[in-house]
């Protein structure tokens, strides 16, 4: 498995300058990095007339690296020069051992390459590219293979700065970027591939990373001892709206499935108790109004949204069960209720909005969707996670996850009802909300991976179909 850390444009430089100072020499880097993408190349495209794109900085420097040992490998290598490297840089010494030939850093010479190496500028770029390169970048038809991002993407972000081509194949150093896996950076990157070239673990505790790929490996399921009852393993409550009583029985059946010792539907009313006790045997039905269920103090997590209209009687609720101390999982009809009041949501121990919700009760999300789910979570005090096929958790301390198991197809009505079920389960358990927002995520996506297991592309999924691959989700985490 890859690294979780992830490290900004920023984090990387300090990451490189730490382990030159500790006595790896720049060129010896540079030499490796170059190596990496030649490889790279290697193994996944025939030989053929190949231009290196090279920047005047250490992006280009690793280009022209490649494009050395790749000759020296018998492909026909071209390299077109930016700019010149600066001297005495450990660029410009790369580039001076590049005996091949140089040529026009124009549209003509790409439209001859049978591939493109783009080294022109890394992850560190501030500023959209020049319209003379962005041009030369569109002209190119064959596949381009990115040093580190392809250039023009913002490896802290994901987000292209004005313009960046599409790689077929990215290779990158040491540890991934957020722009790697943050959307549109995930797909303009192509396959992505790590390539370690001795910088040393050891400098990671001197910049205190904190984004991270979120996988397994970065949270640990509640494990279920001898002496668990249904007790100890929580109790999770669903107050239930009379128009959608579905999506509340979702979040129920999700919360059920990960593991929560107790689930309970809290009923708007006769009619919809009568209905919901037509569901699942094991979901406990009650009628009592929520004053009367927060007596009990076993009820230790609740979820609030699905299927509750975006009233002030359903902020009242949120209010009522945040002042009781219990944790809360606000999603959908609670988020909406508080649009444009943010301060009602405080005392929620995760918020689970999509883009929709998130810019009706925050505002604009922005292109540094990051920097701004930090804010939040840190504003609020609540974990706060934003759904989509990059899905962010960002916690108050200032600790994000990004995740990418989310298929396509759970862009469904009833998906993120699933995904409150799975938090809010979890949490019931013990788990801090960090760790179970994230876990939620990823066994969220990992359940709808299942449920399309064998389906054509494109193929539709339902969350029931969801619901029952949670079992076998939660199971592939678990220590054998």
């Amino acid at each position: 498995m890859m690294p979780l850390e992830l490290l900004t444009p920023e984090e990387m430089a300090r990451a490189d300058r730490a382990a030159i100072a500790s006595g790896i020499p720049g060129p010896a880097l540079m030499q490796a990095a170059g190596a990496a993408v030649a490889r790279a190349v290697r193994a996944r495209f025939r030989p053929c007339r190949t231009l290196v794109l090279a920047g005047p900085g250490n992006n280009g420097g690793d280009g022209y690296v490649a494009a050395r040992l790749l000759e020296q490998a018998g492909w026909p290598v071209l390299v077109a020069a930016l700019a010149p490297p600066r001297e005495g840089s450990d660029a410009a010494a790369a580039a001076a051992l590049w005996r091949g030939p140089m040529v026009p850093f124009d549209a003509s010479e790409v439209a001859r390459a049978g591939l493109v190496i783009d080294a022109l500028f890394g992850a560190g770029l501030a500023r959209p590219l020049e319209e003379p390169v962005a041009q030369l970048l569109r002209s190119v038809h064959a596949p381009l293979v990115a040093v580190d991002v392809p250039s023009g993407l913002d490896g802290a972000t994901g987000q292209a700065l004005g313009y960046a081509p599409q790689a077929a194949l990215t290779i990158t150093f040491f540890r991934r970027k957020p722009g790697h896996l943050l959307l549109p950076g995930r797909d303009l990157c192509g396959r992505l591939e790590l390539a370690q070239i001795g910088l040393p673990d050891s400098v990671l505790p001197g910049i205190a990373p904190r984004a991270f790929h979120n996988q397994p490996g970065l949270w640990r399921l509640p494990a279920r001892r001898p002496e668990s009852h249904k007790f100890s393993l929580g109790h999770v409550t669903v107050p239930a709206g009379a128009a959608l009583t579905g999506a509340a029985r979702l979040a129920a059946g999700a919360a059920r499935r990960v593991g929560a010792g107790l689930v309970s539907l809290a009923a708007p009313d006769r009619a919809s108790a009568m209905l919901l006790r037509s569901g699942e045997p094991g979901l406990m039905v009650a009628e009592e109004a929520p004053t009367a269920l927060l007596e009990d103090e076993r009820r230790n997590v609740w979820i609030l949204g699905p299927g509750l209209p975006a009233t002030p009687a359903t902020r009242a609720l949120l209010h009522q069960v945040i002042a009781a101390g219990r944790q809360v999982v606000a999603d959908g009809g609670a988020l909406t209720a508080a649009a444009g009041q943010p301060e009602a949501l405080r005392g929620a121990s995760v918020l689970t909005p999509h883009a929709g919700e998130f810019a009706r009760v925050f505002g604009p999300v922005g292109e540094d969707r990051v920097a701004r789910l930090r804010e939040v979570a840190a504003r609020l005090g609540a974990v706060t996670v934003l759904k989509g096929s990059d899905t962010i958790v960002a916690a108050p301390d200032g600790r994000v996850a990004i995740n990418d198991t989310a298929p396509p197809a759970l862009a469904t009505a009833g998906s993120g009802d699933v995904l409150a079920g799975l938090v809010a389960g979890l949490l019931a358990q013990g788990m801090p909300p960090f760790e179970a927002a994230c876990a939620g995520v990823w066994l969220h996506g990992a359940a709808a991976l299942r449920a399309l297991h064998g389906a054509p592309p494109g193929a539709p999924l339902i969350p029931e179909g969801m619901l029952a691959e949670i079992g076998a989700a939660v199971a592939s985490v678990l220590p054998s």
